[in-house]
């Protein structure tokens, strides 16, 4: 059967072929592991896809490997910032290194955020 959607079909592709950092992260954000938030992988928002979404408080949550376009990223949050999202991006080596710290600004965001 085929996907509804271009999007979809990336997303379904990136979520069976995670990194082993987004793998660890998806770990600890889903079925609601962390503060109860109710976080999706591989979301297909409009002509993106981010790696991490929670709609409850309107937070994406990015795992940027080593091959990233800073002028590519930067269109892409600012689309995504105009549909109501905030975006934080944390590189792998960050969440591999300093996962307390990337934990406590994803709930101070969610927390700010939450409706």
């Amino acid at each position: 059967m085929p996907s509804r959607t271009p999007g979809l079909s990336l997303a379904r592709h990136l979520r069976r072929n995670a990194s082993v950092t987004e793998r660890r992260l998806w770990r600890l954000l889903r079925d609601r592991r962390f503060a109860g938030l109710k976080f999706r992988r591989q979301v297909p928002l409009g002509p993106y896809v981010a790696d991490f979404a929670c709609r409850g408080c309107s937070l994406i949550v990015e795992a940027d490997g080593p091959l990233h376009d800073a002028a590519r990223d930067a269109v892409r949050d600012q689309w995504l910032s105009s549909q109501g999202f905030l975006v934080l991006r944390f590189t792998n080596r960050m969440i591999e290194d300093q996962p307390e710290a990337v934990f406590d600004a994803i709930l101070a965001a969610a927390k700010a955020r939450e409706r």
